[in-house]
């Protein structure tokens, strides 16, 4: 029986916090490149800041050590960043169509209702075709970076306890933990870092993906950026693979088998957002491509 590699543990679980801490940025920075927030569902975001809050309660209210207060207050503020974003951006853009509506009123008497549509016979703007294997470099620069800042991690915190190895802490299956598990396993982010393994266990709300897959195939996927779900599969699988190098224990198993479970269906519903993402990329680039030859012919 395999009884685990304690030092492989850490060194995921420091890859995945690197993961984790800039799951978030991505879109954002989406968001505010786009001045929208519309590629997000607002169920999507709603239901991960419902997880953080209640796991940032929990934390509180237990007296866990400042780190998980810490990281669960992060979280938490990212999500309401993000619906600030998407609210903020959708009432900008009302106050700006009013506001058009209103100078084009006052300046349509100007001009005869014969005039063209488009002056000079121009014709309609070809749209551009966007590099997959672009797309592709930089997704894998993007994981370099972040899991090379994760081994930088792991490899200070393994200098900084080199002379004090930690030993690994018991685990216990409690029924009410592991109901609140597999809750949080289908609904809701469970995060508990522990500062004796210095692990996060981490476990991406499986239901807030379903109203973002839905509202992909309304938009195509457009304002939603693909490193979000990058990460979050590079920080659940690391995750996964933090507790399997842990221990192959039954019992191991048995207490981790929610967010075992969590991580596992979170990543398939992330490659499958990634599938929409590149899916509808290759029928813009067919749909390009076929309006650029019809206009040079």
């Amino acid at each position: 029986m395999y009884e685990g590699n304690q030092e492989l543990s850490n060194f995921l679980g420091w890859v995945s916090i690197a993961c984790w801490l800039v799951v978030y940025s991505p879109q954002i920075y989406e968001n505010y490149r786009k001045q929208s927030g519309e590629g997000l569902s607002v169920s999507f975001v709603a239901i991960w800041l419902i997880g953080d809050l209640c796991n940032l309660s929990g934390a509180i209210l237990a007296n866990l050590i400042p780190t998980i207060i810490i990281l669960g207050t992060y979280y938490s503020v990212c999500d309401i960043i993000l619906l600030v974003q998407i609210y903020y951006y959708r009432w900008k853009r009302e106050r700006n169509t009013r506001l058009l509506l209103s100078e084009e009123s006052g300046v349509a008497a100007l001009y005869d209702e014969a005039s063209p549509l488009l002056p000079g016979g121009e014709r309609a703007e070809v749209p551009a075709r966007k590099s997959m294997s672009k797309d592709s470099l930089k997704f894998i620069s993007a994981l370099l970076f972040v899991f090379t800042v994760g081994v930088a991690a792991w490899a200070v915190d393994r200098h900084i306890h080199r002379d004090s190895p930690r030993s690994k802490p018991e685990e216990v299956i409690e029924w009410r933990s592991q109901v609140l598990g597999w809750i949080s396993a289908a609904l809701f982010r469970k995060c508990v870092y522990s500062m004796e393994t210095f692990r996060l266990t981490l476990v991406v709300k499986v239901g807030a993906r379903v109203p973002q897959i839905v509202k992909n195939l309304s938009t195509r996927c457009e304002g939603l950026s693909p490193f979000l779900f990058v990460y979050s599969i590079s920080g659940n699988t690391t995750y996964f693979l933090s507790i399997l190098a842990a221990s192959l224990n039954f019992k191991h198993l048995a207490a981790n088998a929610p967010w075992i479970a969590g991580s596992a269906l979170t990543v398939f519903l992330d490659l499958f957002v990634l599938y929409q993402f590149f899916h509808y990329r290759l029928e813009d680039n067919k749909r390009a491509e076929a309006l650029e030859r019809g206009c040079n012919e």
